[in-house]
């Protein structure tokens, strides 16, 4: 299985730190974030990388190379200025992807999720089964809820927030027009409507790296565990 790591996004909630440096090469714990998945996809038997990227995207290529160094093959995919979302950047890297279900990771969470054990997961054809946590402070409301392992809309009393992993199915993007900006959310709620969206909720340790306050937080705590 290949894995997708989303690194794309032009961090505004995260300037000034981003605007000399992309999100994804930010460091916690001595290391940049994007690293920290690197490392975990290469430690679960992931062989296959494709990055996209955008917002100073050379830095990344430069700083990560490909992917030798932890035994990986990273390929890039590059997007426009001003980047083409989640859906969007995911349909540009189709080619790259493949035929098969694939894994999809956001560059700027960090998260204990065992990969292998997650991949091992059947993808509903067609759809994507999705890692879910708790709800954040600053997401209280949530994103789905879980009725088995299927997911439904947010209910109102028991909801989770979407962890920004995934299992997915190349096929929920191909009518993605090219090249054109789409978030992921429309996607998810049609294969809602169809039935082809599953999840799991996972119980530890997971963060939304979207702040300098979250990201400093996260850095102590990899720096003092």
């Amino acid at each position: 299985m290949k894995a997708m790591i989303l690194a794309a996004g032009r961090g505004e909630r995260m300037r000034p730190l981003t605007d000399h440096t992309p999100k994804p090469l930010l460091l916690a714990g001595g290391k940049p974030l994007i690293v920290w998945h690197l490392e975990k996809l290469a430690a679960a038997g992931f062989h296959e990388v494709i990055i996209n990227h955008a917002h100073l995207g050379e830095q990344i290529e430069q700083t990560l190379g490909r992917g030798a160094q932890w035994g990986l093959t990273i390929a890039y995919s590059p997007e426009p200025p001003g980047a083409l979302e989640t859906a969007g950047g995911i349909a540009r890297a189709l080619s790259q992807l493949g035929v098969d279900p694939f894994l999809v990771v956001n560059g700027d969470v960090f998260c204990d999720v065992d990969f292998a054990a997650f991949a091992r997961h059947a993808c509903p054809p067609a759809g994507a089964h999705l890692l879910l946590v708790d709800n954040p402070a600053h997401h209280g409301g949530g994103d789905f809820s879980l009725s088995g392992e299927r997911i439904i809309p947010a209910n109102g009393e028991q909801t989770l927030t979407y962890a920004g992993i995934g299992l997915f199915s190349p096929v929920l993007f191909r009518d993605v027009p090219p090249d054109q900006p789409l978030k992921l959310r429309p996607l998810l709620d049609a294969a809602i409507a169809a039935g082809t969206l599953s999840g799991e909720r996972h119980a530890g340790r997971w963060v939304d790296v979207g702040t300098p306050q979250r990201l400093a937080e996260l850095d102590l705590e990899l720096r003092t565990a």
